[in-house]
């Protein structure tokens, strides 16, 4: 049994937090340059270069990359071998998160839903915990703004629209959010499951390193054909058209009930934060 005290899992989280907003990773700075070599609309080359451009002033200045810094979402591996001591462990995120967006000067955005009422903190964070095996705990920060989380779609679709079904229901998902999710996107895409379970499938690719593909042949197939569809939709960058409306597309596929075809969309926006620690 390995101890790991929540002051270690706290500064961690704090960390992470800091360098999410405001270092972009070479994973999806490389998509965008490789983006803006393959863009013929002058609007859309012209936005790319700007993107890229900020990307490297907010890693140099570590300054946000957006204004919208969003809602802190944690995810958590921890190992069935680890003992945490020391403490609360989601009292110790929401300490991280409270201080990260303290210090480094970012909006605090979190409020409650009818009132309107501002936390001042941007606390609570959304924190997903998993239990798996051996004896380290990962940890994964992803900071989530709502231009691109207000585009998620859940739909429940039935068995006999299959893979085509899956398909459209996802292209159309992006259609429809046009400008909103400030293309060029990251598209997570989750198959099969419950209702809730699906979306939570969806919103975990977006963790993976931007372009990878699935180490599954048949969802690697599927998305390479999403994100050959998505971008012959001319949305492109910010939404002024061109051909790279999206940077990837991530897709995962988990058991479902006979009766039933989930599938979920969550979008993230150009920036695609995301850290990593293993503690």
């Amino acid at each position: 049994m390995r101890e790991i005290d929540i002051g270690r899992i706290e500064e961690t989280v704090y960390a992470l937090c800091r360098s999410a907003c405001c270092e972009i990773g070479g994973d999806v700075l490389g998509l965008l340059e490789q983006g803006l070599a393959r863009e013929r609309s002058p609007f859309g080359r012209e936005i790319l270069r700007q993107l890229i451009e900020n990307d490297r002033l907010a890693c140099a200045r570590h300054m946000p990359i957006c204004q919208d810094t969003g809602m802190a979402v944690v995810f958590m591996d921890v190992g069935q071998d680890v003992h945490l001591s020391g403490g609360d462990l989601t009292q110790a995120v929401d300490r991280a998160v409270r201080r990260a967006y303290r210090d480094g000067c970012f909006r605090s955005s979190v409020l409650d839903p009818l009132t309107r009422q501002n936390t001042g903190d941007n606390t609570p964070a959304v924190l997903y915990t998993r239990i798996v095996p051996g004896e380290q705990v990962e940890i994964a920060v992803a900071p989530k703004g709502f231009g691109s989380e207000n585009m998620s779609r859940l739909g429940m679709l039935t068995p006999s629209q299959g893979l085509e079904g899956v398909l459209d229901f996802v292209v159309e998902t992006v259609r429809l959010a046009g400008a909103n999710p400030c293309p060029p996107v990251v598209v997570g895409v989750g198959i099969g499951g419950t209702a809730e379970g699906c979306m939570l499938l969806a919103k975990r690719q977006l963790l993976r390193e931007v372009g990878a593909p699935s180490p599954d042949p048949a969802l690697a197939q599927i998305e390479r054909e999403l994100l050959e569809r998505i971008n012959r939709l001319g949305i492109g960058p910010q939404g002024l058209g061109g051909d790279v409306t999206a940077l990837a597309v991530h897709a995962a596929k988990t058991p479902t009930h006979l009766a039933g075809l989930p599938v979920a969309v969550n979008m993230q926006c150009h920036a695609a934060r995301h850290k990593r620690a293993v503690l």
